[in-house]
């Protein structure tokens, strides 16, 4: 029973981490903005969403930026102030009809205020940042991979190493038990509630292994999931069998150390009892 309230105070500490931990690999490729409803009168300038929405967006050198009129009346999206003496000069949409779109591809950083030429209290801003990075509170750091640590409750740590999150590519994931061997386990990910890979099945005779996703439909987070199988080749075998460690929300460092877990594994227990016994290893 003592081990069992660790593990849900464990669980408690972990959840909470978890919780206050930022989503990894935010996808900048495209980025749609429209206006806000009844913009084409004063007003929407006072609120707190603006007159575009999102009034300050965020994209990828090379990406894409849609501007859709939703609304009923006709705006222009177009770059600068109304006070230029020449605005437009980095894009100029002319005017977008209610029901049609306009799309800009940004081919250099850096920050790029709007405004509609007819409606001309509504602005908005547009942070083009280079390709594989993402805000934190105003700073940017890398995404170029990242790592993290669990354990299951017999002590043995699992590690893995993931690339990073990227559009139309495929995750690379190694997962080491640390000093393990013959070790069988399961491996799923899925982004966005969808499975981009299940391995079932798996064994290493070393404890380390090598899996390859199914290319990602963005750059989001890509959650982790691992559950242990037991040790050994032939049955019965031996561990603490259907435990999971699920890696999520796994954020590259900012500052001079190169990675760090900001968020660590959850251990799950499967259908765990009062009289359930974790058999060792052996």
């Amino acid at each position: 029973m003592k081990t069992i309230s660790s593990l849900f105070v464990l669980f408690a500490i972990v959840a909470g981490l978890v919780a206050t931990t930022p989503a990894a690999f935010a996808d900048h490729t495209e980025v749609t903005v429209t206006p806000a409803p009844g913009s084409g009168a004063p007003g929407c300038e006072e609120t707190a969403e603006g007159c575009f929405i999102p009034k300050e967006a965020t994209v990828d050198v090379g990406g894409k930026v849609i501007f859709s009129n939703t609304d009923t009346a006709a705006h222009t999206f177009t770059s600068g102030a109304a006070t230029d003496e020449t605005p437009g000069e980095v894009f100029n949409s002319s005017l977008v009809m209610a029901g049609s779109s306009y799309e800009w591809t940004p081919t250099t950083a850096g920050e790029v205020p709007y405004f509609c030429m007819v409606h001309p209290w509504m602005t908005g801003l547009i942070v083009v940042q280079e390709a594989g990075t993402e805000e934190h509170d105003g700073e940017e750091i890398s995404t170029e991979g990242a790592s993290a640590t669990g354990m299951l409750s017999d002590g043995t740590t699992v590690e893995i190493d993931a690339s990073a999150s990227t559009a139309g590519e495929k995750m690379v994931i190694s997962v080491d038990f640390k000093d393990s061997e013959h070790v069988n386990y399961d491996i799923m990910a899925t982004q966005n509630g969808e499975e981009v890979l299940n391995d079932i099945g798996a064994h290493s005779h070393d404890g380390k292994g090598m899996h390859e996703t199914a290319p990602l439909s963005s750059s989001d987070p890509v959650e982790i999931t691992i559950t242990f199988q037991g040790y050994g080749v032939d049955d019965p075998k031996t561990g603490p069998i259907g435990e999971q460690v699920v890696f999520s929300n796994i954020v590259p460092e900012f500052g001079t150390v190169a990675m760090m877990i900001l968020a660590v594994a959850i251990i799950s227990i499967v259908a765990v009892t009062a009289k359930s016994k974790v058999i060792p290893r052996f």
